[in-house]
């Protein structure tokens, strides 16, 4: 069973060290880095809510959630008040066997309990030539919206 974990210094080093293929790297942040984001974010007064993802106790994935804006410059007009995806990634070893999707599921899931509070959408960004993440998001009810975030293409939910 998929579940998120908040990061603590018990998982802190070994979300730290998951890893997209090869081929992948350069469409996704790396975990170390997105969690110096949610701390420059945090201590900013704004929000970032970085998690561990679980199959049952077998760490297969890290994802990383935002809501509201975080002030940067290129920042989709959908932002303000809503959720958004910041990151997202499986391991990996772990690809391939519906763990993201069940993963996103579960992410989905936790946005729509509102946890920072109200809002119509999450939104999410992915670089256009990366057609599996592409494929994922579509298959789970996120569509492009026209607008980008820098180069990326961002895809919105209907919470």
């Amino acid at each position: 069973m998929i579940r998120l974990q908040k990061i603590d210094s018990k998982n802190l080093w070994k979300v730290v060290g998951l890893s997209v293929k090869e081929q992948q790297k350069g469409f996704v942040a790396t975990n170390t880095q997105s969690l110096l984001e949610a701390y420059v974010t945090v201590t900013s007064g704004k929000t970032a809510l970085p998690f561990a993802i679980y199959s049952d106790e077998e760490l297969v994935g890290f994802v990383m959630f935002g809501y509201d804006t975080i002030d940067a410059a290129d920042e989709p007009a959908i932002a303000p008040g809503n959720y958004c995806i910041w990151r997202f990634m499986i391991d990996q070893k772990y690809q391939g066997n519906g763990f993201g999707k069940a993963a996103l599921a579960k992410a989905i899931e936790y946005l729509r309990a509102k946890p920072c509070g109200p809002a119509q959408y999450c939104w999410l960004s992915y670089e256009p030539e990366n057609i599996a993440a592409r494929a994922l998001y579509t298959s789970m009810g996120f569509s492009e919206n026209g607008e980008t975030d820098g180069e990326e293409i961002v895809s919105v939910l209907k919470l």
